[in-house]
């Protein structure tokens, strides 16, 4: 078992501000793995998936005054006819106990809980292996950990295996997308979901989309709102402030893993040209493991200039990540285009072969070369 201490004390430092914490994550990312680790060391596990669960949790007052450990997983706790009254009375009537319930989706998406908890748990979203994480995942080298994508199963195999990614996007509906939102048409929900798969990280048009895919508008809408809510995307907004030539409204989607992107482009390989894309996606997933709070956005002008990543940090700060594979490939005329328009904040370019960084200096401009680990070090 490949230990994922970044995980472990994200979770122990939500316990300590609720009793309840929420790992979320898309499915095979690990969620059930590091729910037994806990549990092998000081927790009472629950397969809520099994029969007999929900017989032993008919009367949950019972079942928490027996439980001898100070922790209790529920794994995949959605799967009881009431969840939300199992966790508010643990919380509330038995404060010495610490909960962990998982879940493929957000809370707010999973229509069984009526109570919305609020003030009794944290959220911990559980991403792909990331960028830092590698080393623990032995033979997973960087190049590998692009194609093949960060989770454990396809990461640890030799070569690519399309069954699995195929397996994974038809169950995805099913398993997660039908019990949750009770879409009735999974030809035009995978349709899209594939579509915004190999067209991931560019700009997303919902009027090209609906054409090209024959879907309506608002069912385009819809069905975008449900990959958001369950993770299987994310959608970055523009920055803008500093004029009338930034762009204002229209979103970039990224998948949620790179092995996806390479399947559904029909890459058992990859070619030079494409680990640009691939590292792009990879550091904002690291951001999402790193940084779960930060408000990442990405900026665009309508000359075309185009920063990867924008943090806002506050007070006219504005930090900007353009990723590179090559850190000799960075052109620095975004950033000079931003930086005349929001002038305070840090620069970096962020490149898997800079390690711990250096300074440079370019049209005027001074920026961070580093890796993302270094990155997460120097932004503290």
């Amino acid at each position: 078992m490949i230990k994922r201490p970044l995980w472990d004390a994200r979770i122990r430092e939500s316990w300590a501000k609720a009793p309840i914490v929420w790992l979320c994550g898309v499915r095979r990312s690990g969620k059930t793995t590091l729910t037994r680790e806990l549990a092998a060391e000081s927790a009472h596990y629950v397969n809520c998936d099994l029969p007999a669960s929900a017989q032993m949790l008919r009367d949950p007052e019972l079942f928490y005054r027996e439980c001898r450990r100070e922790i209790v997983v529920f794994d995949e706790i959605h799967q009881l006819e009431d969840p939300s009254r199992v966790l508010k009375i643990g919380a509330d009537e038995f404060p010495r106990l610490k909960i962990l319930a998982t879940g493929s989706s957000t809370l707010a998406a999973t229509r069984k809980f009526r109570d919305a908890l609020t003030g009794r748990k944290r959220t911990v979203h559980l991403t792909p292996v990331a960028f830092d994480e590698l080393a623990a995942f032995g033979a997973a080298t960087l190049k590998k950990r692009l194609l093949h994508g960060g989770l454990p199963q396809p990461l640890l195999a030799e070569t690519p295996d399309p069954g699995f990614y195929r397996e994974w996007l038809d169950s995805f509906f099913s398993r997660d997308i039908q019990r949750l939102f009770a879409f009735r048409a999974p030809e035009k929900f995978n349709a899209l979901f594939e579509y915004l798969l190999r067209q991931s990280g560019g700009l997303f048009e919902a009027n090209k989309a609906a054409s090209d895919l024959g879907i309506s508008r608002p069912t385009i809408a819809t069905h975008l709102q449900a990959l958001e809510i369950t993770q299987a995307v994310t959608i970055l907004r523009p920055f803008f402030g500093g004029g009338q030539k930034e762009l204002t409204k229209m979103p970039k989607v990224y998948a949620f893993d790179t092995g996806f992107v390479c399947f559904t482009r029909g890459w058992d390989a990859l070619r030079p040209e494409d680990y640009g894309v691939l590292w792009e996606h990879l550091v904002l997933e690291f951001l999402q493991a790193r940084r779960p709070d930060a408000d990442v956005r990405y900026w665009r002008d309508k000359v075309g200039r185009e920063l990867d990543f924008v943090l806002p940090r506050g007070r006219g700060r504005v930090d900007v990540l353009e990723c590179k594979w090559n850190p000799e490939d960075f052109d620095p005329a975004a950033l000079k285009a931003f930086r005349a328009l929001h002038c305070d904040g840090d620069n970096y370019v962020i490149s898997p072969v800079a390690g711990r960084g250096y300074i440079r200096r370019s049209a005027g401009l001074e920026f961070t070369v580093c890796d993302p680990t270094a990155w997460a070090a120097r932004s503290r």
